[in-house]
């Protein structure tokens, strides 16, 4: 019997709980609201939720500038509520992940405002101080051209504080042996309350040595606070935020035994933007030349791909001239691009609302090695606002039907956390999931179709996957073969069709067969002669395993 491992399989649907469904009238999505819509995700084909931060918080920052990480916030509902919510997940074989944010804390947190108020308050040394100015002080900014500096001089405390990111975010020592404690208390705590794993937020800042301690110390906080996961919830996952080169993500990993593991799950960045880079050019080669240099990884390690995260599409690791390719093909007008490196825009008005090329997209990343990430919204293309300030342009309410506040909420438009898309060709009258629903054409019902099509095939998140050499640049051909069987992938990044020659490898007993598909390609499949449309893809079966 084929076990596997419960985060290499399905898809993982990133929510902020705010933004999915109210269910009070008060303008703000709640977990009551969220709920009512988890058959909805059943339907779709979630086997993950990962929840956007729930903690009480002055919500500067979109709930990451956390003041209490033991609470929801009460917007969201009550702690019941939440408890409520995991129930019912559970009941339809849906996990819960968290973020967990603990490289920073709000400027509001009781640990913080202790700490700068009395050099001798217990927490003072929970937080990163410096006497006089630090000589780097403009240096390394995570929001460029939104902050101008990484310390910020408080009056209080007679001292400057380090922050990575918004100066409301004082960053927490995790040097100190007490603040790892608590980090380890707060895991407990949500593991306690039904929590399959964490999404751990800017994991490279959070063990970046804040004193003397040395790089490799701070990896092994990783490990101990893997080990104190296991131990109380042997099936609990790490998933990192780590946008890090190939060596260092290694270290993310652990050793290649899984002797001492630290993350099960990274998030492919790298993947992620050869991408984004081959769809602006479309050309396959930069996913085939990422593919074959990424990195090994240790026996239970997991990529988490994604295409569009809750944050902007970060181009850093591409060259200058890349990037601009990207932004003049994505990204043209200043106002859609962030930081010097980012687009903030969603997927569907990137790719000019062409449905061909947002069907081989997902379906392009829903075949690479690892396991696929969805953020709210994409399955019906919803669009995005760029008159809202920074990444706030993507996060606007989901578009549920085309009553008003786009069925989010029956309160008034003034009072909404954040005001739904109502103009443009992503207007929520036209882009909405019951309009969608009623249509078996439509792009909700393709990912529905797509999503469970991926669960009959676990070789793309356990097996091995390698390219295959199928002549056009614009045509990423590559199989994945696992315990499973085996599966071959075909997908068109330009318009013009082609015939490809593939010859692969297939057990002469199983006949290859059409699974999955932009079109009807016909039930034989001739490996020398595989049609392909333009923007087409096609999914294979070479092989399945009896029993699988």
């Amino acid at each position: 019997m084929l076990i596997t491992r419960w985060y290499r399989t399905g898809a993982m649907y990133s929510v902020d709980v705010g933004l999915f469904q109210d269910s009070d009238d008060d303008g703000i999505g709640d977990f009551r609201g969220l709920m009512g819509r988890l058959d909805y995700l059943s339907r779709l084909g979630v086997t993950t939720v990962w929840l956007n931060p729930i903690h009480p918080s002055p919500r500067r920052d979109g709930g990451y500038d956390v003041s209490d990480y033991y609470g929801v916030h009460p917007r969201l509902g009550s702690l019941g509520d939440f408890a409520t919510f995991t129930h019912e997940a559970d009941e339809r074989g849906i996990r819960v992940m968290l973020d967990l944010v603990v490289n920073h804390t709000s400027d509001q947190h009781p640990w913080f405002q202790s700490a700068r108020s009395d050099p001798q308050s217990p927490f003072r040394d929970w937080y990163v101080w410096a006497e006089t100015e630090p000589p780097n002080r403009f240096e390394g900014m995570v929001f460029p051209g939104v902050e101008n500096e990484t310390w910020t001089y408080d009056e209080v405390a007679g001292a400057w504080y380090r922050h990575r990111f918004y100066r409301f975010e004082p960053d927490l020592n995790t040097d100190n042996p007490a603040v790892r404690d608590e980090i380890r208390k707060i895991t407990l705590f949500w593991l306690r309350h039904g929590i399959a794993g964490f999404r751990v937020d800017a994991a490279p800042f959070l063990i970046e040595p804040k004193t003397r301690a040395e790089q490799r110390a701070a990896y092994e906080f990783l490990h101990d606070l893997r080990e104190w996961l296991s131990w109380h919830r042997g099936d609990s996952v790490m998933l990192a935020e780590a946008n890090v080169s190939d060596d260092e993500l290694i270290e993310y990993f652990g050793n290649a035994d899984g002797s001492a593991t630290r993350f099960l799950m990274v998030f492919a960045f790298r993947l992620n933007q050869a991408m984004i880079l081959a769809l602006a050019r479309q050309d396959a080669r930069p996913i085939a030349a990422t593919l074959h240099e990424l990195p090994d990884l240790p026996q239970h390690g997991q990529w988490a791909t994604f295409l569009r995260n809750h944050d902007e599409v970060d181009l850093g690791r591409l060259s200058d001239e890349e990037r601009q390719e990207v932004f003049a093909e994505f990204g043209p007008d200043p106002s859609m691009q962030l930081y010097g490196r980012g687009i903030r825009r969603r997927l569907a008005p990137m790719l000019g609302g062409n449905r061909r090329r947002i069907e081989v997209a997902y379906s392009l990343q829903l075949s690479m090695p690892g396991t696929p990430v969805i953020r709210y919204g994409e399955e019906i293309g919803m669009g995005d606002n760029l008159d809202l300030p920074e990444r706030e342009a993507i996060r606007t309410p989901m578009q549920w039907d085309d009553t008003r506040n786009a069925g989010f909420s029956r309160a008034d438009p003034e009072r909404l956390v954040a005001p739904v898309i109502d103009f443009g060709p992503y207007d929520y009258r036209r882009v909405n999931v019951t309009a969608q629903r009623l249509d078996p054409n439509s792009l909700l019902t393709w990912f529905e179709r797509i999503l469970h099509a991926l669960r009959e095939c676990p070789e793309i998140g356990s097996g091995e996957h390698a390219i295959i050499d199928a002549g056009p640049e614009h045509v990423l051909v590559h199989r994945a073969d696992g315990d499973s069987g085996s599966m071959l992938f075909a997908h068109n990044l330009a318009d013009r069709p082609c015939t490809l020659q593939l010859g692969a490898e297939h057990d002469p007993e199983q006949r290859p067969l059409n699974f999955f598909g932009d079109s009807d390609y016909g039930g034989e499949v001739d490996l020398d002669a595989v049609e392909l449309a333009g923007f087409g893809y096609r999914w294979i079966r070479l092989r399945q395993a009896p029993g699988s």
